[in-house]
């Protein structure tokens, strides 16, 4: 099997990474995808809760759209309260939910893109302004928990590398590190969900004294340590997977990412043939991965189990799984990659689509023995027809 860092670069100067080989404990990875990645991975938390998964997790890795709900489940991780005994914990909804559906309820890329560019401040800076304001406040990196590992990843334009903001640190194996960093989820996130061009870029201004000495390889010098210049985390790597899949031997993903569709009169205009392009290498990229990742789950290299808003629920082999008709579940997988307002429904039913098909792969790979949900978190709104 193709190890999915044998095209990287040697051992990073980062901590986890000079464990070659993974050691036990379960990662999750929250994939882009806009809006609906934001809901989609909300339903497939909600399965997890219930399952008692959510404190078994030894690290979260995030990239764009996923980044938005983790980074607040990871705010709001102590409030929890998981029962000792089954690892659940009541307050899910309240504390996750709710605030992030009243964040799908909002379209801030079309205004804030707007206001960007013709007033005062970046895109960027106004996007991180409605992230304050509906979900995160001014609560920084140092208001995650210790455990699990929360990492929310961008792209470093700069390098080609990922951005990784985590508690305990943020870095790019390139440039280094910086130790107990201070930076606003607001802007971590901004800058993980920052999908180029129009949102893109991200400009954190850096004081070098905070790397760690010789913590790069090659790159720690200004400019890469005083203007760090970051894009969306799905550039690199939309599954969100590398961080986990280096240092964990049980990878769980939720891939909420948008398949490209064919296009018999692709636009040839220099703009539009561009992003084009750009979709076909994010793809191929993608896919990429998510062959490697099944590959390892088949040949016994890592454990653990894969569900897409684009999979079938009946290619799973779980039984008396929830009712989602494949044709229903593809239109919900086909909700515009954007920050644009969802309505109730549509968020009811990609909730709903993300519980079931995160059911049927656990109950098929990891916990064969447990019973089957009796309904939807949303019984009415379904998944469609």
């Amino acid at each position: 099997m193709t190890d999915l860092t044998s095209s990287r670069s040697p051992v990073r100067a980062i901590p986890g990474d000079e464990n070659r080989r993974p050691q036990p404990g379960i990662a999750l990875c929250l994939s882009g995808g806009g809006y609906r990645a934001m809901v989609f991975h909300l339903g497939a938390l909600w399965r997890l809760n219930e399952l008692g998964f959510l404190p078994k997790l030894a690290r979260i890795s995030s990239v764009s759209g996923g980044s938005l709900t983790a980074g607040m489940l990871g705010l709001k991780w102590s409030r929890l309260q998981f029962d000792p005994s089954t690892g659940v914990s009541p307050r899910y909804v309240n504390e996750v939910v709710a605030p992030v559906r009243a964040l799908a309820s909002t379209t801030i890329d079309e205004g804030d893109a707007l206001k960007g560019l013709f007033l005062p401040g970046t895109v960027a800076e106004r996007i991180a302004d409605s992230y304050r304001r509906y979900l995160f406040g001014t609560a920084t990196l140092q208001d995650f928990p210790d455990i699990p590992s929360f990492v929310i990843n961008a792209t470093s334009v700069q390098t080609g590398s990922l951005w990784r903001f985590a508690k305990p640190y943020m870095a790019d194996w390139q440039v280094g590190l910086v130790k107990s960093p201070t930076i606003e989820l607001a802007v971590a996130v901004g800058a993980s969900s920052a999908f180029p061009p129009v949102l893109s870029p991200v400009r954190l201004t850096l004081d070098p004294n905070d790397f760690e000495k010789d913590s790069g390889s090659g790159l720690q010098s200004p400019p890469y340590t005083t203007n760090v210049v970051l894009t969306d985390g799905g550039v690199y790597d939309n599954l969100g997977l590398e961080t986990a899949w280096k240092n964990y031997d049980t990878i769980l993903v939720s891939d909420a990412g948008a398949h490209m569709a064919p296009d018999p009169t692709p636009h040839t205009d220099w703009a539009r043939l561009a992003l084009r392009v750009n979709d076909m290498i994010d793809n191929q990229v993608s896919d990429l991965r998510q062959r490697q990742l099944i590959d390892s789950y088949v040949s016994g290299d890592r454990k653990g189990t894969y569900w897409a808003a684009r999979s079938n629920i009946g290619n799973y082999p779980a039984t008396e799984t929830l009712a989602c008709p494949f044709e229903a579940t593809q239109k919900l997988a086909a909700v515009p990659t954007r920050l644009a307002a969802l309505d109730d429904l549509t968020q009811q039913r990609l909730i709903n689509w993300a519980y079931a098909i995160c059911d049927a792969a656990m109950r098929s790979h990891v916990v064969t023995t447990v019973a089957a949900p009796s309904a939807f978190p949303y019984p009415a709104a379904g998944v469609g027809a």
